[in-house]
């Protein structure tokens, strides 16, 4: 299956450790898989998948508020109604880290996604295993 992981971190650092290992686990089970860095790329090639992980960190601990880079790559990747996808947000605090998942999949599904899996990643090792679990 063709996996596009979007990586969207709350500032424009690269992308993070947590995401590189949420991928390495999804090609460990034969996918193949492509990440796109919400903060440089565009999303004109998100149609051409099968499946679209996105992986965001809230912008604060208070609020739950997504990175404006994700609306950004989500709403230019026209023709991503009905996609399959996944929402994966990294654990950075101990308040409203259910607003923040809920936030990330309202922006998704806001742009047709069917969002059918969400999880909170604790850190690289457990995104791998995440990885691991896709199409399983």
């Amino acid at each position: 299956m063709r996996i596009a992981v979007i990586s969207a971190p709350k500032s424009r650092n690269g992308v993070p450790e947590y995401v590189k290992s949420l991928a390495k686990g999804m090609e460990s089970m034969g996918h193949r898989v492509d990440v796109i860095d919400a903060w440089t790329e565009d999303g004109f090639r998100l149609p051409g998948y099968e499946y679209i992980a996105v992986c965001a960190e809230a912008v604060k601990a208070w609020g739950g508020k997504m990175p404006e880079a994700l609306s950004k790559v989500l709403s230019a990747g026209s023709g991503l109604v009905g996609k399959k996808s996944a929402a994966f947000l990294k654990k950075t605090g101990p308040f409203f880290i259910t607003k923040a998942l809920w936030n990330l999949m309202k922006a998704m599904e806001k742009e047709g996604m069917m969002v059918n899996w969400s999880e909170i990643i604790l850190n690289a090792a457990h995104a791998e295993a995440l990885g691991k679990r896709i199409g399983a």
